[in-house]
């Protein structure tokens, strides 16, 4: 089971992390944050101090088409806010 989904950049998260040292993933459904707090340790070398969970919830659409109403949504996800120790950095555009 893959913890680590991938990284959340947006503007929001981007200026959290250069800000307060936090970074935003998109984990599994089922991770817990100890769980989580490993696989980031792990997988980028550095030492977490504090984890956030939010379950995010799908975005519902109803389109009113020549065909009728058509409904859709999107995927509902975890995503985890990781404040990290003080001077450490995670590089999230090392690997392109």
């Amino acid at each position: 089971m893959s913890i680590l989904i991938k990284p959340i950049i947006t503007e929001k998260a981007t200026n959290d992390s250069e800000l307060n040292n936090r970074y935003s993933f998109v984990v599994n459904n089922q991770a817990n944050k100890i769980e989580i707090k490993d696989a980031v340790e792990s997988a980028y070398g550095v030492s977490v101090e504090k984890v956030r969970t939010m379950n995010v919830r799908p975005d519902r659409k109803v389109r009113y088409t020549k065909a009728g109403m058509v409904t859709g949504k999107t995927k509902a996800y975890k995503k985890a806010i990781v404040q990290l120790a003080e001077g450490e950095t995670i590089d999230l555009y090392a690997n392109l």
